[in-house]
């Protein structure tokens, strides 16, 4: 769709790029935005009154205001920069629901959730005596909808897209479900799989809290999001304490600034805020329908040729409309680590391993699984280098 934006594949020629859910590839207009900062303006924010460092805090903030318009929060103040996706995570953990849970009460997960996503969870209820519960799926890789879990749960985790099966979970309706059975749930959705790749509009998920990563939709690493309702994030203590996130400071006290910055304690990654700023206009530019349609076609085109190896089997959803660009394969008495390593020799580039999520794997009956991602700058052809790849190692291994 755009390869000749990305520098690696001007650097590398025959790279074979196949892992973007891990982490995307970074367009040149990404690359330019944080060196210009860094030769032109670097300064810390919301500190100097100079020049230099009156632009750099206006870029940061103007990167907030894109992100929140991307999503479709209501107001900018409701974006809390952090890390990646799994600092947001434990930022609602710890700073909202540990205060507000009680022994003995229930919170509620998915068995598909990438460990950032259970962990956390898994943790909370450790500590705190909780019944920690869980959705399951089918042999489709579709979630079943326990009415009974949801009415006594506290809190739902729940991810937009499965970062394995490929599985997108239709969030709208669970959570509008969700909400009919109790209408106290607490619903936070791990987008990190979905953000990059089709259009999202939080507020007509209603969901309470949406995090993601900056780096697997064309930002640098180490930049992410917490999107939270102006009214939950207002309630919370900080998760940091130090610079930046306080109001004033006395011997004995301190009061903390208003939201976001409250969460936004010490030094930012200024330049990979800057990053994700660029980086959502051009996703905007490229346009998120176009996006999600050419990963549609290549999912579609992949599934095609790949249920023709013989030995094959295919995790997940099988219709290209009910599932993100993510195709997760295993090849019969051929382990996943040696396919991953012999096609990485021909420098195709695949996920082997349990990818972040034992639970899932745990669940399906296998220990690991190959994983295939696309990203914006795959085409077809690269398929078709992937499927001779797998041929070769189905002859190398004699399977």
């Amino acid at each position: 769709m755009k390869k000749k934006d990305f520098p690696i594949f001007q650097n590398n020629k025959d790279l074979v790029y196949l892992d973007s859910a891990a982490t995307s590839q970074k367009p040149q207009v990404v690359l330019d935005a944080m060196m210009d900062y860094y030769k032109n303006y670097n300064a810390n924010v919301r500190r100097g009154l100079y020049p230099i460092a009156e632009k750099a805090t206006a870029k940061v903030e103007e990167a907030r205001d894109k992100v929140s318009e991307f999503i479709n929060a209501e107001d900018p103040s409701e974006i809390i920069f952090v890390r990646n996706a799994t600092e947001a995570i434990n930022i609602v953990v710890e700073s909202y629901t540990y205060p507000s849970i009680k022994e003995g009460e229930e919170i509620a997960t998915t068995i598909m959730e990438h460990h950032s996503n259970f962990v956390p969870w898994q943790q909370l209820a450790i500590k705190k005596f909780l019944k920690f519960g869980y959705l399951d799926f089918d042999h489709n890789g579709n979630l079943f909808f326990v009415d009974e879990l949801i009415k006594k749960a506290k809190s739902l985790a729940i991810t937009h897209a499965s970062n394995v099966l490929g599985t997108i979970n239709p969030i709208k309706e669970i959570i509008r479900n969700a909400r009919k059975i109790n209408k106290d749930i607490v619903i936070l959705v791990d987008g990190a799989q979905s953000v990059p790749h089709m259009k999202v509009d939080v507020q007509d998920l209603d969901c309470d809290f949406f995090v993601f990563s900056g780096h697997k939709m064309m930002a640098s690493t180490g930049i992410g999001v917490l999107y939270g309702k102006k009214k939950l994030l207002s309630r919370m203590e900080p998760f940091l304490y130090g610079g930046q996130m306080i109001q004033e400071v006395a011997i004995d006290r301190s009061t903390f600034a208003d939201i976001p910055y409250r969460f936004e304690a010490g030094t930012l990654d200024i330049a990979g805020i800057i990053s994700l700023g660029v980086a959502v206009d051009y996703l905007e530019k490229l346009g998120m329908e176009a996006i999600r349609n050419h990963e549609k076609k290549l999912t579609r085109y992949c599934l095609d040729q790949m249920e023709k190896i013989e030995g094959i089997t295919l995790y997940g959803p099988k219709n290209a409309e009910e599932k993100g660009g993510i195709i997760a394969f295993n090849i019969e008495r051929i382990h996943p680590h040696d396919i991953a390593q012999v096609l990485g020799d021909r420098n195709i580039c695949i996920r082997a391993g349990h990818h972040c999520a034992m639970p899932l794997h745990t669940r399906l009956g296998v220990s690991a699984t190959c994983r295939v991602s696309f990203g914006i700058y795959n085409e077809t052809e690269d398929v078709d280098i992937l499927v001779k790849g797998i041929q070769k190692v189905k002859k190398i291994f004699k399977a």
